[in-house]
């Protein structure tokens, strides 16, 4: 029997990489908005934080954020499985069971986000509800660092599979992946502060606390970024020759300049700065992938057979669904000033 191939593009390489890169930039600020806003509210010093009318009505948008970030999470896995397919299964196979464990424990977070926002006590339930989703969201998180940190090295992950087959092996070379997975943390929880103080600008406390996460978030991913780039060894020098290198130093002047007009209460200016800047570092992690995977693969010798009905489809879907978030946001913040 003849199986038809499946190792091709659908689309030319240069279109996929831009798809993921975008799709991937706005699942990377849903889920700032969800797991770094999450954080700010409870690690956040704010005085009866569950009577307060800004803090309520962040936790009330949770639930909407979180489908915002599983539906703009789909469209970049699914753009890096076209490519990327071989590396990425085969991460995903060595660590199987924590990788499955995800979807569980996304429901889990769901159903508690949902506790949260629609509790009428949100004074007695709400730490504890929203602390169960934080956890389960860093549970996420540190199995996406290890599982991507180990597609981009075939080679461990040849030695990891041969030596437990099983699904239970955690990447085991840690500094591919603490500082990445830290930088990613302390990053959301940086946005999350910029949303947080946003929403509660009509409320010093809440502005606040947004301003002390933004300022102090900033600082301590920029750290951890740094650490991370070190770690990259011989690669960092291959970075340093690509367009990559700009397009970091724009992120990081774009992330500067969104702080200033925090400061100056220009929150859609910042919003916009900090956008452009997740998504000059989403270029750059694209081109340290390559870089990892240079001597064992080459996207661009990949046969390309286009099928632009099914991209068509893609795009029709995927602009429906920003509009339709975008449009569930704005029926909720007009039902808010009418209250």
């Amino acid at each position: 029997m003849n199986v038809p191939s499946h190792n091709f593009l659908s689309a030319p390489l240069w279109l996929i990489n831009v798809l993921h890169i975008v799709t991937l930039s706005l699942h990377l600020i849903a889920m700032n908005f969800l797991f770094g806003g999450l954080a700010v509210i409870l690690l956040g010093r704010i005085k009866q934080r569950w009577q307060n009318p800004a803090v309520l009505r962040y936790v009330k948008l949770l639930p909407t954020a979180m489908a915002a970030t599983i539906t703009l999470g789909v469209a970049p896995l699914l753009f890096l499985q076209l490519v990327y397919h071989r590396q990425a299964y085969s991460a995903g196979i060595v660590s199987g069971w924590f990788w499955l464990f995800i979807i569980p424990v996304v429901i889990l977070a769901y159903y508690f986000l949902y506790g949260a926002a629609f509790t009428k006590t949100p004074e007695k339930h709400n730490g504890r509800y929203l602390l169960v989703s934080l956890l389960c969201f860093v549970y996420v998180s540190l199995v996406y660092s290890t599982v991507f940190a180990l597609a981009e090295n075939p080679e461990l992950c040849r030695t990891a599979y041969a030596a437990n087959p099983g699904g239970l092996t955690i990447n085991p070379d840690i500094g591919s992946w603490i500082f990445r997975w830290l930088h990613m943390i302390t990053g959301a929880i940086t946005v999350g502060g910029l949303f947080v103080g946003w929403v509660g600008k009509d409320d010093d406390a809440v502005y606040r606390t947004g301003k002390l996460f933004f300022t102090w978030g900033f600082a301590t991913a920029s750290v951890f970024g740094m650490i991370y780039l070190f770690t990259l060894g011989e690669h960092l020098l291959g970075l340093m020759r690509t367009p990559a290198i700009w397009a970091l130093t724009v992120g990081i002047v774009l992330s500067a300049g969104s702080l200033h007009f925090f400061y100056k209460r220009r929150f859609v200016w910042a919003g916009i700065m900090v956008m452009l800047s997740v998504l000059m570092m989403v270029y750059t992690r694209h081109h340290v992938r390559l870089l990892h995977l240079a001597d064992e693969f080459e996207p661009s010798t990949l046969p390309i057979r286009t099928q632009w009905s099914i991209f068509l489809v893609f795009l029709v879907c995927f602009v429906a669904a920003l509009g339709l978030v975008w449009y569930m946001l704005k029926l909720f913040f007009a039902r808010e000033q009418n209250q």
